[in-house]
Order: C-alpha cells, then sequence, then structure tokens
C-alpha cells in the first residue's frame, strides 16, 4: 500500500478549502496503517423522523471517509469518484453521538480502490452500518489533476 502523502493537518484542510460546504460536519481523527478515522459531527440536518440519523448521512460518511483515505495515500488528485456503494444498515443510531468511520483500504490500484467501512456511534464498539466502497482512479494514476480552490 502507498505511503501517507497527506497528513490530518493536510486532508483537514483540503476539506475546507474544496468543500467549505461540508467541512464543519466532518473531522479527520486519524490515519491509520489500513486507512483513516473520520468523525460525523452529528447535527441536526442528519436527523432524520424517530431522532436517528439518517441513510444518507451515514452514506456520506462512509463516501467522504474512503475519499480522503486514498487522498492520504494517493495526495490531492481530482477526479477519484465513487463507482460503486453497498451498505449494510444493522441498528438504529440513536441522536446525541457523533458516528465514526472506521475505513480499511483494502486495494489502492492504478485504476481501481477498494475499502471497507465499519461504522459506529464514538464511544461504542457496535458497528451500526457496514460500508464496501469502490473508487475509480483517474487515467494518469497517482500524479492525477492536482485538485486546486477556485480561482487559482
Amino acid at each position: 500500500m502507498a505511503g501517507i502523502k497527506m497528513d490530518v493537518e493536510a486532508l483537514t484542510a483540503f476539506l475546507v478549502r474544496d468543500f467549505p460546504q461540508v467541512c464543519d460536519q466532518f473531522v479527520v481523527e486519524r490515519i491509520t496503517e489500513e486507512g483513516l478515522i473520520l468523525r460525523l459531527v452529528v447535527q441536526d440536518g442528519h436527523l432524520r423522523p424517530g431522532r436517528t440519523v439518517s441513510g444518507p448521512a451515514i452514506f456520506a460518511l462512509a463516501d467522504v471517509a474512503v475519499y480522503l483515505a486514498i487522498l492520504s495515500r494517493l495526495g490531492p488528485v481530482a477526479l477519484a469518484v465513487t463507482t460503486n456503494c453497498s451498505i449494510d444498515f444493522m441498528r438504529k443510531p440513536a441522536a446525541g453521538a457523533d458516528l465514526l468511520c472506521d475505513v480499511r483500504l483494502l486495494k489502492l490500484g492504478r485504476v481501481l480502490a477498494v475499502a471497507d467501512c465499519l461504522i459506529g456511534p464514538a464511544g461504542s464498539t457496535a458497528p451500526v452500518a457496514r460500508a464496501a466502497l469502490t473508487y475509480s482512479i483517474p487515467p494518469n494514476g497517482p500524479r492525477g489533476v492536482p485538485v486546486t480552490a477556485p480561482g487559482t
């Protein structure tokens, strides 16, 4: 597996610069040997009736987490996109606790990246969801097209 090219600070700066619309919702907790751990700061907008975190919010957590795990290994390349996602919802996540997504990169190839995620409330070992995602890597690979802020 590729070495670390973007650390926690670089990934956080990337979110702030390139995804300002959601950067306040996610916190990169740490980069792990297998991937990374991303926190969803649960807000009222993530809840559905019944005061539980919605499926779309859980999908967003898994998707952003895998994207950042890939960037942590490849550097800031544009155009890496989700090509497949499968989520198993195992139990209802209650409101009041942030969710953590523990990403394990299973394959980081020239063309595809495959990852597995376990998602659960902070402070708990019981997962609420499991997700498997596949990403397409840009044709020119790890050097890719650098991500730049608008107007730069």
